[in-house]
């Protein structure tokens, strides 16, 4: 009788626990659908910001496509070294002392401060590299934040496939390199593009680093590897720090979590499929 009681208490909890993390999360996405949703329009996502102070009328098309040239170089500057990292720890790295530093290492990156990343990437990339205030230092920067995110989530993506094809394969004198090719990393794909896909919401939720890096108030989004973009972090850090439109702050607000919340999505289908293979 007792042990049923316990497991009932800590079923009501876990629900209690799931329940409140829905209802705020529902609690904030209600308030910014009522607070944004009348400014999100056809105009407010094609245009240019406008007016004085510059943002009070227009749109944030020009930070929009900023955020998407940020997080497509920082995509593509961190998911080859991070996957290769990934592989090297499970597939080839013995148990080492050298090995736990690895893991370490990408743990500890994995809780620098975004501001310090973005501190690290202003002294290396804009100023002792000569990019300056540009979209490649803060597509770099953000490569340099959401790296240890893709090892990690492509090592457990590895981890998790069974280990029973390891040893089918080496019992029949198949390479590591073989197994790795046509086995193992197509069993773990669909979960390493969900981390890729979580790791790219990171970066287009990081105001930090683009802030030091990459971002101003106004420009036009060229994609132009050395000319400053803007940011829709950014954007709405400055809406709202200068009190410039708090009704299109909470627009912008209401974009970038969706655009979050579609990536989310995503990556919860593509480890549906996962687990459909599996």
């Amino acid at each position: 009788m007792l042990r049923r009681c316990l497991d009932l208490l800590w079923l009501v909890l876990f629900w209690t626990a799931g329940l409140f993390i829905l209802f705020v999360l529902a609690g904030i996405m209600g308030y910014l659908v009522l607070r944004g949703g009348p400014v999100l329009s056809w105009e407010f996502l094609t245009t240019a910001p406008r007016g004085l102070p510059l943002g009070a009328e227009g749109g944030v098309f020009p930070a929009i496509k900023g955020t998407f040239y940020l997080v497509l170089i920082a995509v593509f500057s961190a998911v080859l070294p991070g996957i290769i990292t990934a592989v090297y720890l499970v597939e080839y790295a013995a148990p080492s002392r050298f090995r736990d530093i690895i893991n370490l290492t990408v743990q500890c990156m994995a809780g620098i401060p975004s501001i310090v990343t973005g501190l690290f990437a202003y002294a290396l990339f804009v100023v002792r590299m000569g990019f300056g205030i540009s979209l490649l230092a803060g597509g770099l920067a953000l490569g340099i934040m959401i790296f240890p995110v893709i090892v990690v989530t492509s090592r457990d993506a590895l981890l998790a496939v069974n280990e029973q094809y390891r040893l089918v394969g080496a019992s029949l004198g198949v390479s590591r390199w073989y197994m790795l090719v046509r086995v193992i990393f197509p069993q773990g794909l669909p979960a390493v593009i969900s981390g890729v896909l979580l790791a790219a919401g990171y970066a287009a939720g990081a105001t930090a680093p683009v802030m030091v890096t990459a971002a101003v108030i106004s420009a036009g989004s060229s994609g132009s590897l050395f000319e400053p973009v803007m940011a829709l972090p950014y954007h709405l850090y400055i809406l709202f720090s200068q009190q410039i439109s708090i009704e299109r702050a909470y627009g912008t607000a209401l974009l970038l979590v969706l655009l979050l919340l579609i990536l989310n999505a995503v990556t919860l289908w593509l480890r549906s499929l996962k687990g459909k293979g599996a």
